[in-house]
């Protein structure tokens, strides 16, 4: 636990010296719905998300994710494991509107951990298969650590006002991506600061800013989610 708070520190010393770099001009906005359910009390239950996600405001596409997986929980372990399913249709910056499709397949484990009154950390381990058109099936690992922090009251219900951040790493499996094309171990980062608020105890929204650096590119995107636990 408390080297993850340390790397979540270090995390956003980094990320907050690599958007002071960034290209304001090239801001753009992701639009997300998030939803997770459990069979009454049965430890399986549903997850999944749609994102649409743009190089600007609206209009020009960078990627529009539609996923979702089989979860479960088990009784004596304090995680919760999911198994599921993307569908990714990823758009060309400017005026090009070639897109490109991938199918991907996702293992994951959250661990979430409780600091004092009102800090709520999750650790999300995933590992990805991933079949990208034009492309040799390749894989990926993911770690990102979750950090919201109640600002109006230590419980995360109605009517809380809290900060969330996170830091994500993405590392690739493999190097060759096809013929006389390859990819750098290191795929991305991302590094993402909000302010959510709780509508209901099981509803919430967030709104804040993701700056996300690749070994090609860097830019910030403006994120607007919805947040839903179905009862």
């Amino acid at each position: 636990m408390k080297y993850s708070l340390v790397f979540m520190l270090i995390s956003i010393f980094l990320s907050t010296s690599v958007i002071s770099q960034i290209d304001q001009s090239k801001v753009g906005a992701w639009y997300m719905y998030f939803f997770n359910t459990t069979f009454k009390d049965s430890p399986w239950g549903v997850q999944g998300d749609v994102q649409h996600r743009n190089w600007n405001f609206g209009g020009d596409l960078e990627q529009l994710l539609v996923r979702g997986g089989l979860t479960y929980k088990p009784k004596n372990a304090n995680v919760k494991l999911t198994l599921g399913y993307g569908d990714v249709t990823t758009g060309t910056f400017g005026p090009d509107n070639s897109t490109s499709r991938e199918s991907r397949m996702y293992q994951e484990a959250l661990v979430p951990v409780k600091i004092g009154g009102r800090f709520y950390m999750n650790n999300r381990f995933r590992y990805e298969q991933r079949f990208v058109e034009n492309q040799n099936f390749r894989t990926r690992y993911r770690y990102n650590l979750f950090l919201n922090v109640g600002l109006t009251s230590k419980e995360m219900k109605k009517k809380t006002l809290y900060l969330a951040l996170y830091n994500e790493i993405f590392v690739n499996g493999q190097r060759t991506i096809g013929e006389n094309k390859s990819v750098e171990i290191f795929d991305r980062n991302r590094f993402y600061a909000a302010f959510g608020y709780y509508l209901k105890d099981n509803l919430k929204v967030q709104l804040g800013i993701m700056n996300q650096l690749t070994n090609n590119w860097k830019s910030n995107q403006l994120q607007f989610s919805l947040h839903h636990k179905i009862n």
